[in-house]
């Protein structure tokens, strides 16, 4: 039985790798051509269309700052950008992967139109009639995205501004006004059901995960700081740390992914300055609780075991979100 979503397909400037066999294609290759110099270092998407799910990798300046996945084109799901591209195998029988390029707008759009809840229409509107639809966001002021699904799978964006329509994202090619062509989706007989005909707000920017490498780093640091704890005598450092851990999930739940005792833990979905002040405060709670019986401060510990990566932790913010001022 083929994937529900297997038809979907979004809006493009340029194609840059048509629909292909998943076979043909190193993701991480075609990824890293992607960022490999400046002229091609695009905004856009790659999609990939697996057995049972499509998935979405949302590029900016050839780096992958997003991901989404899903089974049936309408329910979304988030995942950390590590964890989608783990989900896609080196030597895929089957599959197909295609690399656009698209306006950093319709990303956010496309994103944000797949994460959050829409804004319901009134029960007595009919979707299917464009006059209808346009009257209401016209009487509503409606600033924000219409969304609609068209029958040959194709995923087409209206961008509203004070009830009117000023510019469209449409999956299909097209010279027509936005308007027009939004007209045309929405006419009686185009839509096969009321859910693919969605209301949303204005979608702020495209969010950007912090890097599987940013968090990779912080796990190597957090276990670097327990070892020469108990390498300074302090046994208790591991119970104290995972309890530390524990006591900070609520405020912090990208700490949630982040057990040192866990083999193989899970990325986080958060973004950089979050994920920099949970550690910030991870470490803090812990270096307050366990002194090194050295006699080494807190801020010369840090700073002796970040000093490798002293430049990436700065720039992440880390060092803001610590209670002292790292030693160097």
């Amino acid at each position: 039985m083929p994937l529900p979503a297997a038809t979907l397909h979004f809006p493009h400037d340029r194609v840059l790798l048509s629909r292909t066999r998943l076979a043909y294609v190193h993701l991480r290759n075609l990824l890293t051509d992607a960022k490999r110099d400046r002229a091609a270092k695009v905004f856009g998407y790659v999609a990939v269309w697996l057995p049972e799910e499509l998935l979405l990798l949302y590029l900016q300046e050839g780096e992958v700052v997003n991901a989404t996945a899903t089974m049936d084109g309408l329910q979304f799901r988030s995942l950390s950008i590590a964890e989608a591209i783990a989900m896609v195998p080196s030597a895929a029988e089957f599959g197909e992967i295609t690399f656009c390029e698209a306006d950093d707008e319709q990303l956010a759009t496309m994103y944000w139109s797949q994460v959050l809840a829409p804004v319901s229409w009134p029960g007595e509107l009919n979707v299917h009639d464009p006059a209808a639809v346009f009257a209401f966001l016209n009487a509503t002021m409606h600033d924000g995205v219409v969304e609609v699904h068209a029958e040959d799978g194709g995923v087409n964006y209206g961008i509203i501004r004070n009830g009117g329509i000023m510019r469209g994202f449409f999956a299909d090619a097209g010279s027509a006004a936005a308007e027009f062509r939004l007209t045309g989706l929405l006419a009686a007989g185009r839509i096969a059901e009321r859910k693919k005909t969605r209301l949303f707000p204005v979608p702020p920017p495209l969010p950007v995960q912090a890097p599987p490498a940013m968090i990779q780093a912080y796990r190597d640091l957090m276990a670097a700081i327990v070892k020469r704890l108990v390498d300074g005598g302090m046994d208790g450092a591991p119970s104290v740390t995972e309890h530390a851990r524990k006591m900070l999930v609520d405020r912090h739940p990208c700490l949630d992914y982040f057990s040192l005792t866990h083999p193989h833990p899970r990325d986080p979905v958060t973004d950089t300055p979050a994920l920099s002040a949970a550690v910030g405060a991870w470490i803090g709670e812990l270096l307050w609780t366990v002194v090194p019986q050295d006699g080494t401060k807190p801020e010369q510990l840090i700073g002796e075991l970040a000093r490798e990566r002293r430049h990436m932790f700065q720039s992440a913010g880390l060092f803001d979100a610590l209670p002292w001022k790292v030693e160097w």
